[in-house]
């Protein structure tokens, strides 16, 4: 018997963008084997710093945690983007910084969430959303090129969400930057993959879509 634990932000936390259907965490409730559980300690508007928060509510008898964070630690930094430069050097030095920052908090994050023993898997930031401008993707990239350097490092399995998110009708209408209940099932089938299929005895990392 597995028990899913959801860690991280609205991805995960999706209910209040999806009043006409399911949130993830029933759909994924549902796409479970018999017997299996799913916990939601994923909390909407919460950052890569707030998930030893979440932590301290982990069950005892959870076997397999996965992580979507990174998408508000983007969202704070995005005022980078309407700051006056004297030159494109400058700007990338200020990428620079935003970029360190946080790989200090994502590296300190996963190691939290390893130092448990539990399977992990991580999620990148998905960029396909409606309306979202160029410059704000590439501003993402900074964020998700972390993500997968600590995945790989840690050797854990990554499911790309700018991979399994990649249509309009995966967005929610309340909030364009929320899945919807289309893009909520295609994570959740991520999901079951991750824990169906990857063999987390052997050291060894995946990108699922």
């Amino acid at each position: 018997m597995s028990h899913i634990v959801l860690l991280g932000d609205s991805i995960f936390d999706n209910a209040s963008y999806v009043p006409d259907g399911p949130p993830i965490i029933e759909q994924l409730r549902k796409k479970l084997p018999s017997g299996w559980q799913a916990t939601l300690l994923a909390v909407d508007g919460d950052s890569t710093t707030d998930v030893s928060a979440q932590l301290a509510r982990l069950p005892v008898d959870a076997t397999h945690l996965f992580i979507s964070v990174g998408g508000n630690d983007a969202l704070r930094q995005s005022s980078i983007l309407r700051e006056p430069a004297r030159s494109v050097t400058e700007v990338l030095a200020r990428f620079a910084d935003t970029q360190a920052g946080f790989r200090r908090d994502y590296w300190q994050m996963l190691q939290r969430v390893l130092s448990y023993g539990k399977p992990t898997a991580v999620c990148t930031v998905y960029d396909s959303i409606p309306g979202l401008e160029r410059s704000a993707v590439t501003t993402l990239s900074v964020f998700n090129d972390v993500i997968l350097r600590e995945a790989f490092s840690a050797k854990v399995p990554v499911i790309d969400l700018r991979l399994v998110c990649d249509d309009a009708s995966d967005y929610s209408a309340v909030s364009p930057i929320e899945p919807s209940v289309a893009g909520g099932e295609k994570i959740v089938r991520a999901i079951v993959s991750v824990v169906t299929e990857h063999n987390f005895t052997v050291h060894r990392s995946a990108v699922f879509a």
